[in-house]
């Protein structure tokens, strides 16, 4: 019997790639103003992009 490889990381990398970006961006957010700020926007912004990229996108 032969193991197969397991596709956890092929199916979940970019979505939870996704989910961290607007984990920090979130967490960004709630910290403070300034720097803090920038950061939200880049990881929510970042995160926002990739998701409608994904969706825009036709193979």
């Amino acid at each position: 019997m032969s193991a197969k490889p397991s596709r956890f990381w092929k199916a979940f990398a970019i979505p939870g790639v996704i989910a961290l970006l607007i984990a920090v961006g979130l967490f960004a957010a709630l910290l403070g103003d300034g720097w803090w700020d920038t950061l939200a926007w880049l990881g929510m912004g970042t995160a926002a992009m990739l998701s409608i990229r994904g969706l825009l996108v036709r193979r």
